[in-house]
């Protein structure tokens, strides 16, 4: 008995966040209808549904953080709560038609270009796909890092990261320890500050932080913006414009110090007590690290039940954490506020292009891209918040916008031509790359021994796009042809061929040529 293809598709998606679901709301807009997002949860919205812990928000004005195309109105603070952007993209999925496209509890296991065939092959948990091209939607920060603690295995207590946060878990009255002050912790710190017994702090590097300036949107504004969209399109321009200028701090470190003074300021308004100010100091440049934003981190730090402890972590007990000055800390809970595996993203062991090679091997060590969006040696693969499209001053977005447009950009170069695949030249991706470590250099993220989890293991700054948005958009928006290699259908090479009326479909695959690509975008 013959058994069945595995179903087909001609694009395949991969994640249902921002990403995932704006590619495929941009390309139904465009007449694509033939693909699948393959989302590993129950629910859509990616990051902001797996980071549900106390105190979630984003650290971007909510008028821009958002899709260009969809503006919400409603927002009810100038930074909006994790509630409220998951219930936006949770809306977005049903206006504009894309739940029925996608398949919830769907784990990618591994994804293989096949040569012969001309297409993916993609495992998941609940079967195997196949598609012509294949977008990875999954964003870097969605695998969690928790730090190989000595003796972690044997501890008694509650461990939990915070983005995989236990609701059902009471922290009222309990002995909390929190590790590390990233970008959760110092908004979960002042989350559960009143309701725990005892809160130690574990910083190993103190975060420059900076005044939020959060602050409610009154019922009248939200009317205001419902009825003159123009309004709520003039307040994001004036954010972006404001937000982007933040950049030149980043391209040109000596801005920064100019920031360093009012962030000295919101930090000795907000500790009094010069011992515990000294230990919140940072020692490095502002913005070598994520520069972090809140009005209340500080604060919740001056109070009676916190300790912030700089020592190292020595060990993990049964119910205790000892740090290296030999002090034995007894705990109930400890939160790990560690961020995500964003250099060494799980992901990339199973994606596998022409020759068999994940992209782990194939980027030995530093992850490179042609515009932080397409692979050489992988045809057909596009990727959402790439390497190089992370951003330190203003909305990624705008980034992932941009990436759409290049995607849509090849698939109506690859319906128009008739063609298979394209493929960045490994030339126009090494140039790219070349780019990109040039303008790199000046940065912050690379003066005075700068060190982060912006860099990899190699000392390359392979995450942050050093610059500034509308230049990313400018070089990024528009599929240039000449930079991709065609990949024709087996058994014929055809000319240009007229876009077909029907959007979504794609020739008969029947070829394996390759051929360098000319012209514009018909």
């Amino acid at each position: 008995m013959l058994s069945r293809p595995p179903p087909h598709f001609h694009v395949a998606i991969v994640g249902s966040g921002f990403g995932g679901l704006g590619m495929a709301i941009r390309m139904k807009q465009e007449g694509f209808r033939d693909f699948v997002i393959l989302e590993r949860a129950q629910d859509v919205g990616g990051v902001w549904r797996d980071n549900s812990y106390p105190g979630c928000a984003c650290d971007v004005q909510s008028h821009l953080y958002s899709f260009s195309f969809a503006p919400n109105p409603a927002w009810s603070r100038a930074f909006s709560p994790q509630a409220e952007i998951q219930a936006y993209l949770r809306d977005c999925a049903e206006r504009f038609g894309i739940r029925p496209h996608i398949r919830f509890n769907h784990t990618v296991r591994e994804a293989r270009w096949d040569d012969v065939q001309q297409r993916w092959r993609i495992e998941t948990s609940e079967g195997p796909y196949t598609a012509d091209v294949f977008v990875a939607a999954v964003g870097g920060l969605s695998e969690p890092s928790i730090p190989k603690l000595p003796g972690l295995e044997r501890f008694q207590g509650k461990v939990m990261h915070s983005a995989r946060w236990d609701h059902g878990y009471p922290l009222t009255g309990k002995r909390v320890a929190v590790i590390g002050t990233g970008a959760s912790a110092i908004q979960l710190v002042p989350a559960i500050q009143p309701q725990v017994g005892r809160l130690l702090v574990f910083q190993r590097t103190a975060p420059w932080v900076m005044p939020r300036n959060d602050r409610p949107i009154s019922e009248g504004m939200r009317r205001l913006f419902q009825r003159l969209p123009g309004l709520q399109r003039l307040v994001r321009g004036t954010l972006y414009a404001l937000r982007e200028l933040l950049a030149l701090g980043f391209m040109h470190p000596w801005i920064l110090r100019l920031v360093q003074r009012r962030a000295l300021r919101h930090l000795k308004q907000s500790v009094p007590d010069p011992v515990l100010r000294a230990k919140l100091t940072p020692d490095y440049t502002l913005g070598c690290k994520r520069v972090l934003v809140s009005d209340d981190y500080l604060p919740a730090l001056t109070k009676q039940n916190v300790d912030v402890l700089t020592d190292g972590i020595l060990e993990v007990r049964e119910h205790s954490i000892v740090t290296k000055d030999g002090v034995e800390h007894p705990v109930d809970a400890i939160i790990f506020g560690t961020g995500f595996h964003v250099t060494t993203m799980p992901f990339m062991d199973h994606v596998r292009g022409r020759d068999g090679r994940s992209l782990k091997e194939a980027w030995g060590g530093t992850m490179t891209a042609h515009l932080g969006t397409s692979v050489n040696g992988f045809p057909n693969l596009f990727m959402l918040l790439g390497p190089n499209t992370g951003l330190g001053h203003t909305s990624v977005i705008v980034m992932i916008e941009s990436q759409i447009e290049h995607v849509l950009g090849a698939l109506r170069y690859l319906e128009g031509r008739g063609l298979a695949a394209v493929e960045p030249t490994r030339e126009a991706q090494a140039e790219f790359v070349q780019q990109v470590d040039t303008r790199m250099a000046g940065t912050v993220w690379m003066q005075g021994g700068c060190v982060s989890w912006y860099q990899d293991a190699t000392g390359r700054v392979s995450t942050l796009w050093p610059g500034f948005t509308f230049t990313f958009r400018h070089r990024v928006e528009r599929f240039e042809p000449s930079e991709y290699v065609a990949i024709h259908p087996h058994g014929r090479r055809p000319a240009a061929l007229p876009a077909p009326s029907r959007r979504g479909a794609m020739p008969e695959h029947t070829s394996s040529s390759t051929e360098r690509l000319t012209g514009g975008t018909p």
